[in-house]
């Protein structure tokens, strides 16, 4: 069973009424746009994502539907980075919406993430800073040789 246990990171998710498809739910491509406008945040946020330094491009995506979500929905995202490498990372998500002031867990994503340098046109180590800032908020431990405290 899925639970938001180990997420530290939760922001709002905007439905918007070209999100709905003819059957009065959101479209399930839509959904990665939804994990990507959470991503986005969070990167800004709390990694401070210096996107002049180094891109971010990503390798795989996975979504599990588990309940719709509809236009009049108050839906959250909560986000987190679950696993460090050396040049890649993976991004976990959980959407809920709210019903009678709980939440209830609507759909289950992940994305795995490569950073990438444009001007060499490959993938890249990430760069220290933002390495260190994903393992001190989410408490991972990492063990690779170019990571400092």
């Amino acid at each position: 069973m899925c639970t938001i246990d180990g997420y530290h990171y939760k922001t709002s998710i905007p439905i918007r009424f070209a999100d709905i498809d003819a059957f009065g739910h959101v479209n399930n491509a839509i959904y990665l746009t939804y994990f990507e406008i959470a991503r986005s945040i969070y990167w800004k946020e709390i990694i401070k994502w210096d996107w002049n330094e180094m891109g971010i491009i990503v390798r795989r995506s996975e979504i599990e539907y588990l309940k719709p979500i509809r236009l009049e929905d108050e839906v959250y995202a909560y986000v987190r980075t679950s696993r460090i490498g050396h040049s890649s990372f993976d991004v976990e998500y959980i959407l809920v919406k709210k019903t009678n002031g709980k939440e209830e867990i609507c759909t289950t994503g992940l994305t795995g993430c490569v950073t990438y340098d444009y001007i060499l046109n490959k993938s890249a180590p990430i760069p220290i800073y933002q390495k260190n800032k994903m393992q001190a908020f989410e408490a991972l431990n990492v063990r690779s040789p170019e990571f400092q405290v």
